[in-house]
């Protein structure tokens, strides 16, 4: 199975049912970067949820990854 569809399939809606939103944007050797949003851009414990991710992908499909991410807000949070 390819990571991006791991991400989307597996992860994407556990990580939905807590209202967080987990985009797959590509991958280089053995670095995964993907996109947080929705209540994962503001979650202070996302280093543990990433950790958990990083294990799953170990456990699950047998490939050793480092997620490199970045949070993005909806554009309506920024506006004052």
């Amino acid at each position: 199975m390819e990571l991006s569809e791991y991400i989307q399939n597996t992860i994407r809606p556990k990580i939905q049912g807590d209202g967080g939103e987990i985009c797959y944007l590509g991958e280089d050797d053995k670095t995964v970067t993907v996109v947080f949003r929705g209540e994962c851009s503001k979650c202070r414990i996302l280093d543990r949820c990433v950790h958990w991710i990083e294990s799953e992908i170990l456990r699950e499909t047998g490939k050793t990854v480092t997620l490199r991410y970045t949070r993005r807000k909806p554009y309506f949070w920024d506006k004052g």
